[in-house]
């Protein structure tokens, strides 16, 4: 039986954990920049095993909203 509070068997893939990629993807960015880069990383990891669409919905949403920011600081 799968631990679901440590281990949810959609949050890993292969030998790597989500969390994993997600704290090594967000080295060097800080609040904002981190906060929806991993937020999409963790929607889009997920996807096919949880809740398909919708999840590709909301890491499309964090990424729009990284790109608005992007383009905001220009």
């Amino acid at each position: 039986m799968s631990d679901m509070v440590n281990n949810p068997p959609h949050y890993t893939a292969g030998k790597v954990e989500c969390i994993d990629a997600i704290d090594a993807a967000t080295t060097g960015l800080t609040g904002s920049e981190a906060y929806c880069t991993g937020a999409a990383l963790k929607y889009l990891w997920r996807w096919k095993r949880k809740n398909g669409l919708e999840d590709l919905k909301k890491a499309q949403w964090y990424i729009n909203r990284l790109i608005q920011e992007q383009e905001d600081t220009k």
